[in-house]
């Protein structure tokens, strides 16, 4: 595989909201982008977000000098790419027919990493039918260009040398990297959000608490410590000496209990109904766009908070290193 630091070219496949991202990330590192999206309007569009974002990245860090974007409407133009960041829809079917392509395209040495929210990278790389071992997927988090968190995910056929390349790859796009050991529906972090979305689900359903008060229960209170340190950390902190062990001790018991009690709620039309006046009643009044950006403003200082605070993961290694 091309060693991170060799990389000077990378193409983005898919020019929405997380394509978009990735080529605002590689630009700002000075790489050189080719984007590839076959509708015609999507270049207006993309050097529109791409501008913004490298506005607000830059924010955050020091732009690495150099970077050239191309925008291209046929896959052929990835032909010089040193690594492929797939971004296109989350169908498995176009997934196949993006890696096919991509597969009799590039080089051995290439990586073909796709931005998948959920689908297993072993069936991603079936597209692959001569060098499925350089294909994985490397999931990212909107917003993307401000987000650090990349979930980098192997599949059965993918390679030790190309799981590790992509750790790098990563790296050099400033990303903090989680290295999963083991393929799963949604990977790691869309199942931590699903448990917690599962029990609102229910407990909204079940009329116990509002729309609006479940998320200020989240934004208020354990969303604050969690956007600092993870809730293992966070369950470490708040056992004072006796650390995690003597929550554990204590409260291990009646979490058992919680656990065993939490529900199983169905999207029904009742629930999906409930859920969506819900949210409307607390927006009502605001404009969504402008609390997009009110969000990512704060993310940024956020992000820099953490930074000056010694509490960033950005620059930690996997526990593998």
């Amino acid at each position: 595989m091309i060693a991170a630091a060799d990389v000077r070219r990378v193409a983005v496949v898919g020019a929405g909201s997380l394509g978009a991202g990735w080529v605002t990330l590689a630009l700002h590192h000075g790489l050189d982008v080719t984007a590839v999206d076959p509708r015609p309007e999507a270049e207006a569009t993309l050097r529109d977000t791409v501008a913004r974002q490298r506005v607000e990245l830059e924010s955050l860090t020091e732009p690495v000098p150099g970077g050239r974007l191309t925008v291209a409407t046929d896959l052929g133009a990835a032909a010089d790419a040193d690594v492929v960041l797939e971004a296109g829809p989350e169908v498995l079917a176009t997934k196949h027919e993006i890696v096919r392509a991509l597969d009799a395209l590039l080089g051995p040495e290439v990586l073909i990493c796709s931005s998948s929210s959920g689908l297993m990278p072993s069936d991603v790389q079936e597209g692959a039918e001569r060098h499925p071992e350089r294909v994985l997927v490397t999931h990212p988090f909107n917003p993307s260009h401000l987000m650090p968190l990349v979930e980098v995910v192997g599949g059965r056929r993918t390679s030790e040398e190309a799981a590790d390349a992509a750790v790098d790859v990563m790296r050099r796009l400033g990303k903090a990297t989680v290295r999963l050991r083991a393929e799963l529906p949604g990977h790691v972090v869309n199942r931590l959000q699903a448990a917690l979305w599962r029990e609102a689900y229910h407990l909204v359903g079940t009329g116990a608490v509002s729309v609006a008060d479940l998320d200020t229960a989240v934004a208020s209170g354990p969303g604050l410590r969690w956007a600092l340190l993870g809730p293992f950390a966070t369950q470490h902190l708040s056992g004072l000496p006796g650390g995690i062990a003597h929550v554990l001790e204590h409260l291990g018991p009646p979490m058992e209990d919680w656990w065993d009690d939490l529900g199983a709620p169905r999207l029904t039309d009742e629930l999906v109904a409930t859920v969506v006046a819900g949210v409307d009643e607390e927006l009502a009044g605001l404009d969504v766009d402008d609390l997009v950006r009110r969000r990512d403003a704060s993310l940024r200082q956020l992000l820099t908070l953490r930074d000056e605070n010694g509490l960033t993961t950005t620059t930690k290694g996997t526990d593998d290193e």
